[in-house]
């Protein structure tokens, strides 16, 4: 959690801050482009991006007269470490999933 309260979990439950989140994945991004790209107004996309900022998942940049936004992704190791431990269960599926396609097409080349 952040010095504020403001948890990661929390700031990554509502599906716009992941919206947000994914298009900075991608590189970094002006507070207008967000909107732009997400369909929020402009006070909506920096309500969010203040909110993912005090979680510790983003930071700005000021640009002369923008700020632009990019991923910390320092911030995401509390998330990472959540999901970790259930990785393998998804993990045995997919591995269990590639050896059924492999067997299907070792047949289908009989």
């Amino acid at each position: 959690m952040s010095a504020n309260g403001s948890s990661v979990f929390d700031a990554v439950a509502e599906g716009s801050r992941r919206e947000i989140l994914d298009l900075l994945a991608a590189g970094p991004r002006a507070v207008g482009e967000i909107a732009t790209e997400t369909g929020l107004s402009q006070p909506n996309a920096s309500r969010h991006l203040r909110i993912l900022r005090e979680a510790g998942l983003v930071e700005p940049r000021v640009e002369g007269q923008r700020r632009i936004y990019e991923l910390r992704p320092a911030g995401l190791a509390e998330l990472i470490g959540w999901v970790a431990p259930y990785q393998r269960l998804w993990q045995g599926s997919l591995d269990a999933l590639a050896a059924h396609l492999d067997s299907d097409t070792d047949e289908t080349k009989e």
